[in-house]
């Protein structure tokens, strides 16, 4: 366990080097400067460059920082903003629904909760922040899984597991349920992943028209709903949220 733990902070300082030095570096260099042998940095820096956190110029053979940080930069600095422009809206949508709010955003196979407003009551409620949700089932995931390409192929190969007798699984059947969630522009789990729960969602978009989140409520099906379906009211106070987030992340048409 130790190893690997000094792995990591080998490969953590070398990233530091190439981010606060030259612009490319040699292996030399970088071995000499971290104090190590040029077979460890050289294996290091192997495995840095097949993740894409490094790149080696083929003429020099010099490294310089990979695209994949950036990537993972703009991806910190999209969820920051988009969780900084969604807490006036979020708040407010508890208060007027009286229920919690989620704010998701894709993760690799599921929805990464990223900001979570308790119900406005005095119950008992645990903060769910960085909790995974599927993507499959919720209604966070479901108008991730119809708006945004990614999400989509990435729901295409989970196994879409069923939760309770509600929950859709066939990949026809699913497809639908995407259709339909672009169609109306809002996504919908009643008892789907939890027995008893109910949720509504509403894709949020940036200034590029981008999908890049999803806000949504959750509570009890009797609270939800109303002769069967979901209370209308609920849906439009979503779908008004998520436009106000949106138009706050530039977005100018809905």
């Amino acid at each position: 366990m130790g190893r690997n733990i000094q792995s990591l902070e080998r490969a953590a300082a070398m990233l530091r080097l190439l981010a606060g030095g030259e612009r490319r570096l040699g292996l030399s260099d970088i071995a000499s400067t971290l104090g190590l042998a040029k077979g460890t940095a050289h294996g290091i820096l192997r495995t840095l460059q097949q993740e894409g956190f490094v790149e080696q110029d083929e003429a020099s053979g010099r490294y310089q920082l990979g695209a994949e940080l950036l990537r993972l930069g703009n991806s910190y600095l999209d969820v920051h903003e988009l969780r900084a422009r969604a807490l006036v809206w979020t708040d407010d949508l508890a208060r007027s629904s009286g229920e919690s709010v989620y704010l998701g955003v894709l993760h690799q196979q599921g929805v990464l909760i990223v900001h979570h407003v308790f119900r406005p009551d005095d119950s008992r409620q645990v903060l769910e922040v960085g909790a995974m949700h599927p993507l499959h089932s919720t209604a966070l995931g479901k108008v991730l899984s119809a708006y945004d390409p990614v999400a989509h192929s990435e729901v295409t190969e989970v196994d879409r597991k069923a939760f309770t007798p509600r929950t859709v699984t066939g990949e026809r059947e699913f497809e639908g349920v995407l259709d339909l969630t672009r169609a109306r522009g809002w996504g919908c789990d009643v008892e789907e992943t939890w027995e008893g729960v109910a949720s509504v969602a509403a894709p949020i978009h940036d200034r590029r028209r981008l999908p890049v989140g999803a806000v949504g409520i959750t509570g009890a099906v009797e609270r939800v709903c109303e002769d069967g379906e979901l209370r209308s009211e609920l849906v439009a106070a979503v779908r008004d949220c998520a436009r106000a987030v949106s138009r706050d992340l530039g977005a100018l048409r809905f």
